[in-house]
């Protein structure tokens, strides 16, 4: 296989990381926004008392668990993205070595699938719990 060939390979992995590095933009940017609730809510407790206290400690928990959430799904996508990275290199390297990657690369690029898969599905699962702590009016 020539370099031409390789490259047109690589080209939609390529692709897969541009998109692999949105989705981690939006889940750093989700986890800032809880980070940021969070810090108001601790604030907010220390003033609070009685029940007050007992609602800003429940919705504290609420914070952390979405913070855990988007934490895992902004590893699992950070590893698919690795993943997928290794598949253009042993695209390459199979190219120039003159062995077959065709295996390894297949192997690597479903564990980038479902890396991915479970990230998207833990930022599913936050957005729903996100909705369903959400509160409006009085």
């Amino acid at each position: 296989m020539d370099i031409g060939q390789v490259i047109q390979l690589a080209v939609a992995p390529v692709f897969l990381l541009s998109g692999i590095g949105i989705v981690l933009t939006v889940l750093t940017n989700r986890l800032a926004r809880v980070v940021d609730r969070a810090r108001k809510l601790e604030e907010a407790a220390r003033s609070s008392t009685g029940e007050a206290l007992e609602e800003r400690r429940q919705e504290l928990g609420v914070m952390a668990y979405r913070a855990r959430l988007m934490n895992r799904a902004i590893t699992l996508s950070t590893c698919s993205a690795l993943l997928v990275a290794v598949v253009v290199v042993l695209l390459f390297l199979g190219a120039f070595l003159d062995f077959n990657a065709t295996l390894p690369v297949a192997g690597l690029f479903i564990l980038a699938m479902l890396s991915l898969i479970a990230a998207l599905l833990l930022f599913l699962r936050e957005v729903f719990l996100a909705i369903k702590a959400l509160k409006i009016g009085v």
